[in-house]
């Protein structure tokens, strides 16, 4: 079943996704400083190409104030408007029954959008 959830989500905007989280990325690595940043963004992409059948996990030995440190950092700079596309796009998708497989891949999409350090995809 996830097999068919990950083709029909790729034809369905998660290519495009899978772009937006690459490009920002890359322009994060652009700098030294915002390198954190463009591997939190390209683990992101990975997630938003292929959702259904992965999970997001939090370590079980997190960085302590460093992630809390990155996180709150992550959220000034785009964290935040990343989390509430994906919420807008869950709730949208979730108001007919079809779409909501796919709505809940935007809900856990949106969590770890929002703090992604100190997590990982399983």
């Amino acid at each position: 079943m996830s097999i068919i959830g990950n083709i029909v989500w790729f034809i369905l905007g998660g290519f495009c996704i899978f772009l937006q989280y690459i490009v920002s990325g890359l322009i994060f690595c652009i700098t030294i400083i915002g390198i954190p940043w463009g591997v939190k963004c390209f683990q992101l992409a990975i997630i938003a190409l292929w959702p259904f059948g992965r999970t997001v996990m939090s370590h079980p030995k997190t960085g302590g104030c460093l992630n809390i440190l990155m996180n709150v950092l992550w959220i000034f700079i785009g964290g935040i408007w990343i989390c509430l596309s994906h919420l807008f796009w869950g709730v949208i998708l979730c108001i007919t029954i079809i779409g909501i497989p796919f709505g809940r891949q935007h809900f856990k999409l949106a969590a770890f959008a929002l703090a992604p350090f100190g997590k990982y995809v399983n």
